[in-house]
């Protein structure tokens, strides 16, 4: 590998990247227009009390998209970084598409490591702060909003 940080290259090598970025873009514009869903899907765990990085993903998407940020941000604060990755993998994807180039980013190896420690840190710090807002995550849907 070079020490390019930045690559354009002639095909899309992370075509299920966009897919997936595509599968959740139509799945938020699903779920602004219907709503939450009122089916409980949670696993049985979150009925002991024990939450994980993704509860309120769901109300946190709903609520960004209504322009709720403070809210969102109450329930899963990740939903800001994943819909900031959506947007810029989409972006990717459309330039890549009318231009017939495809950007892709290439960590130097020894930055692999620090990103991932840093990412594993992250999920701990937020699977932290989404216990601590249980209480909060455990509430049926909707909710009285402050």
């Amino acid at each position: 590998m070079t020490g390019q940080v930045l690559v354009s290259l002639d095909r899309d090598r992370h075509r299920g990247l966009t897919i997936a970025a595509a599968v959740f873009l139509v799945g938020a514009v699903t779920l602004r227009v219907v709503g939450v869903p009122t089916i409980d899907l949670h696993g049985p765990l979150h009925y002991l009390g024990v939450m994980d990085p993704l509860c309120g993903g769901t109300r946190a998407t709903f609520l960004l998209l209504t322009g709720d940020a403070a809210a969102a941000a109450r329930y899963n604060p990740l939903i800001f970084p994943l819909a900031a990755a959506v947007l810029c993998v989409l972006v990717r994807s459309g330039v890549g598409l009318v231009a017939g180039r495809w950007l892709e980013i290439r960590l130097p190896r020894r930055w692999r490591r620090g990103v991932v420690v840093i990412l594993i840190v992250a999920m701990a710090a937020l699977s932290v702060r989404q216990q601590w807002n249980a209480e909060l995550l455990m509430q049926s849907w909707p909710v009285a909003r402050s």
